[in-house]
This record gives structure tokens, C-alpha cells and sequence, in this order.
């Protein structure tokens, strides 16, 4: 009888502890990987907010400045998709201005 409640006692110890570990490895992984997104998502979401429409003005412009740098801002493949997407968007003014 003794035996059985030591090997019980032991088997919660142990389950407990497991318990506690997966708990923790969950948050931590939470935190390293999900919490940095949401955060950025719901700087994005919140726009009513003077400093975050100030912040996303800014890194805008951070980003237009860095790809005026570079000597080709788009490859060939997408500067010939927004060539065509241009010329689709051209005509069907043109054919409501006509109208």
C-alpha cells in the first residue's frame, strides 16, 4: 500500500511538472513569435491615433526614401504587370470619359 501512494505521489509530482513546462514553453513561444505581429498589426489597426498616423507617415517616407536609392525599384516581372494594370485602368477612363 505504502508503495502504491509513493509511486502515485511520484507519478503527480512528475505530471504536475510537465504540466508547468508545457505551460511555459507555450507562453514563450507566444511571446517570441506571435506577440511582436500583433502588436505591429494593431499599430497598423489603430489609426485614430495622432502618433501612430504620425509613426506610419514616417516609415512611409523612410521606405519611399530607400527605394529611390536603389537603382531599379522594381524587376521586370512586376514593371510589367503595373504596365499593364496602367494601360486596363487608361482605357476604362477613357471609355467612361466617352460616355
Amino acid at each position: 500500500m505504502k508503495k502504491n501512494k509513493k509511486e502515485l505521489k511520484n507519478f503527480f509530482i512528475k505530471l504536475s511538472s510537465i504540466v508547468i513546462a508545457i505551460i511555459i514553453l507555450i507562453n514563450v513561444t507566444y511571446n517570441l513569435i506571435f506577440a511582436d505581429k500583433l502588436e505591429s498589426i494593431n499599430k497598423v489597426l489603430m489609426l485614430s491615433d495622432k502618433s501612430n498616423i504620425n509613426s506610419l507617415k514616417d516609415k512611409i517616407r523612410l521606405e519611399i526614401k530607400q527605394g529611390l536609392e536603389k537603382e531599379r525599384i522594381l524587376n521586370d516581372e512586376d514593371a510589367a504587370l503595373i504596365y499593364k494594370f496602367y494601360h486596363k485602368i487608361k482605357k476604362e477612363i477613357n471609355s467612361s470619359q466617352n460616355k
